[in-house]
């Protein structure tokens, strides 16, 4: 584990995207300087906070490469879709050179497209996907940046798959689960629950839900309380927890420490991000696996998109970044690559194949 987090420490500092130089940039000190409006959902969420913070030392590293300067006004939403409404309006109303939206409600993406293309503002939406046919309102100025949530829920159901045990850990022949919700109008969150499953389904295990999902708010403290629940429930009946994120995996393990019950011995768990928390229960074993939800190369890839977008450049509809396995037996492999691209006709026929 200590060699995967040193190549990990090393792999994310030599991640360079293409990186553009804003008009009239350059090392002369005569370059210009851009205004950059962020709206993120919350900033209490683990994974958000990662990728703000890299966004903004990123967008440094961008002003001294080029001699522009890049100046963030970064926005917390406080999980309150009106409140950062008026964030956005705020910016479109300040005249920033781009937006970087992670929404609260994806649903709300035509609405910000339609009234930033308005004050001729590109967007770039991170994180929270929009559904296809917003980015079809300003194609070439909007576009979204992000990883497919349909690999991570496919890859930990992978790591389920992989056990000695297969998830049946009572040897009934069936896998007993829960799963731990994010959010009931989150992408991410749909395709997770829908693609762990769907995994197992595809290695031939057999599986059965023992609860509908439990709503657990991408939080910690409900992760644990919702786990604690089920536990009670179910009792030994309970053999895999998939968790949408690792906050509320983190959560479940504290539950299920508590219900006198070991990870890996009677019970598994998995979740998403591998955040620094996850990462220490998972090299002390007491998590299964996580995936990693890379925020170095999708803030990087927000930021050099968003410098294209300021230079007047189209860009394409989608960014996509991969997510990568991460469990303690394995030394996962980073790809330092460009991020694959889509077209919003290519991510229809990709929605259409993948949704039957």
């Amino acid at each position: 584990m200590k060699k995967f987090l040193k190549y990990v420490a090393i792999a994310f500092a030599a991640v360079l995207l293409v990186a553009c130089g804003a008009k009239g940039g350059g090392e002369s000190g005569s370059g210009k300087t851009y205004n950059v409006g962020v709206a993120i959902y919350k900033f209490d969420d683990n994974f958000m906070t990662l990728y703000r913070e890299e966004l903004e030392r990123y967008f440094g590293e961008l002003s001294k490469k080029t001699g522009n300067k890049y100046v963030l006004d970064i926005q917390d939403g406080k999980q309150d879709q009106a409140t950062q409404t008026e964030q956005i309006n705020n910016f479109i109303a300040q005249g920033k050179d781009v937006i970087l939206a992670n929404l609260v409600d994806p649903t709300a993406a035509g609405s910000i497209i339609n009234s930033a293309k308005s004050a001729n503002i590109p967007v770039v939406l991170i994180n929270r996907e929009p559904e296809v046919d917003e980015l079809n309102i300003w194609p070439g100025k909007t576009t979204y940046v992000g990883a497919d949530a349909t690999q991570s829920g496919t890859f930990q159901g992978e790591i389920i798959a992989a056990t000695a045990s297969k998830g049946d850990l009572n040897g009934d022949g069936v896998v007993n689960y829960i799963t731990l919700f994010g959010d009931p109008a989150n992408v991410d969150a749909q395709q997770r629950t829908a693609y762990s499953v769907k995994a197992l389904d595809a290695a031939g295990i057999k599986r059965k839900a023992l609860a509908e999902p439990y709503l657990a708010n991408w939080d910690t403290a409900k992760g644990q309380e919702v786990t604690a629940s089920a536990l009670e429930q179910f009792g030994d009946k309970l053999e895999v927890v998939f968790a949408n994120n690792d906050g509320m995996a983190v959560g479940a393990v504290t539950a299920i420490k508590a219900a006198k019950r070991t990870v890996g011995k009677d019970i598994l768990v998995v979740g998403v991000d591998a955040i620094p928390d996850a990462m220490e229960l998972l090299a002390k074993g007491e998590l299964t696996g996580t995936v990693l939800n890379d925020h170095f190369n999708q803030s990087h890839t927000a930021a050099n998109v968003a410098v294209k977008l300021m230079n007047g450049e189209d860009v394409e509809s989608y960014y996509w970044v991969d997510y990568v396995k991460v469990t303690k037996k394995e030394d996962s492999q980073l790809k330092e690559a460009e991020p694959k691209t889509e077209t919003t006709k290519e991510a229809k026929e990709r929605y259409a194949k993948r949704d039957k």
